[in-house]
């Protein structure tokens, strides 16, 4: 018990030291509101690296573990550190999201609700840190449902919706199946429920999810989970790391299942899988990752044991600008001239590899070893 507590006393203060609490004066709202900030750790204002932003309705108890899993998948390099803004709502959350009961649309204090979140935390969030395109939103319950009505504004602002058990408006489950089917702009779309939400509820997810696991609208990412014998707010815990696996899923490192399904039965230019996994990546996240080493390390076995030498040599390429202060660029390009019968020019590149600071297997000694069986073959 004393370990469990420490422990939690540790990611506790872990997370606090990053975290910001205002207090926020809306003028939509005509009151203030109490906002907390997540900043990652490595965040730094003078660099050029750039944030998803992810805003967290039910704040009070969704903002933690939202910032919790958020620092779990980044520390794997299974999801980009993130910008997290929790809002609270106990005592408030009825009013924030007040709909008509008639037409189904926000009114009144939702209606002020909306407009809060759209029209001045987002921009004052984007003006003070450096956000990314990329705009995630979640919300459980009644937040849930309301979390969807910026997806039918003409431009939604945001690009991912993690709906935790919601409890949606009249006709609500129609216009969003209509609306997703036919979104021209990449979305993604996470819903859960489980074996213990209250039979209305649960009707209506179920519902949606038959309209949607059949979409063949390739702008739409869908996911659904019914998480057996867990209680409508355990819902959170579960879904929460469900969502981001899942809607990150393109950002993870590549796996030895996806090696071997789709890498390790390409004919060639095994290079283009990678070209086209870090183009998606920046497409739908609004930003350009570096490379991972897992992932160069992966194209580079498959392009020596395919012996795709136009492989090899973009991934010199590659190194060179991506790490430049390592020698792997030097590296590939030297084993490139090498497996390409050019001797002279492996020699003069393995040199330029060995004058600069080692990479993962590339050592100095690998790079001597092969530089003098290249004198020993050819005579120099």
């Amino acid at each position: 018990m004393k370990k469990l507590l420490l422990l939690l006393l540790v990611c506790s203060t872990s997370i606090n030291a990053q975290v910001l609490n205002e207090e926020f004066n809306s003028y939509k709202m005509g009151e203030t509101r109490n906002i907390s900030i997540y900043v990652p750790e490595s965040y730094s204002a003078e660099d050029k690296k750039t944030y998803p932003l992810i805003i967290v309705l039910d704040g009070e108890y969704l903002f933690d573990l939202t910032v919790s899993n958020t620092k779990l998948y980044s520390y794997w390099e299974e999801m980009p550190e993130a910008i997290v803004v929790g809002i609270e709502q106990e005592d408030v959350r009825i009013g924030d999201t007040k709909f008509n009961a008639d037409s189904g649309l926000p009114e009144e204090r939702g209606a002020s609700f909306f407009e809060f979140v759209a029209m001045e935390l987002v921009p004052y969030i984007a003006k003070g840190y450096k956000t990314a395109n990329f705009k995630m939103i979640i919300g459980h319950d009644r937040t849930a449902a309301f979390l969807n009505y910026y997806l039918f504004k003409e431009d939604p602002m945001f690009d991912a919706y993690v709906s935790l058990a919601p409890k949606f408006a009249p006709f609500m489950e129609e216009r969003l199946a209509d609306k997703l089917n036919s979104t021209e702009k990449r979305r993604f779309y996470y819903l859960a429920t489980s074996e213990n939400d209250d039979k209305r509820g649960r009707k209506a997810i179920k519902a949606l999810n038959e309209k949607l696991k059949t979409s063949t609208n390739e702008n739409l990412s869908f996911y659904f989970d019914e998480f057996a014998n867990a209680t409508e707010n355990a819902v959170s815990g579960y879904g929460i790391a469900s969502a981001m696996d899942q809607i990150f899923g393109m950002y993870k490192p590549i796996t030895v299942k996806e090696y071997r399904e789709n890498i390790a039965k390409m004919d060639s230019d095994v290079f283009s899988y990678l070209d086209k996994k870090y183009n998606d990546i920046e497409t739908f996240f609004g930003f350009r990752k570096q490379t991972t080493m897992n992932d160069i390390m992966a194209i580079y076995a498959a392009a020596k044991k395919k012996e795709d030498l136009e492989s090899l040599q973009k991934l010199g390429v590659l190194g060179l600008n991506e790490y430049p202060e390592t020698m792997l660029g030097h590296f590939f390009e030297a084993e490139f001239h090498e497996l390409s019968g050019e001797p002279k020019k492996a020699l003069r590149t393995y040199e330029k590899a060995f004058a600069s600071p080692e990479i993962d297997f590339m050592t100095k000694d690998l790079v001597l070893e092969r530089m003098e069986a290249l004198k020993a073959d050819f005579g120099y």
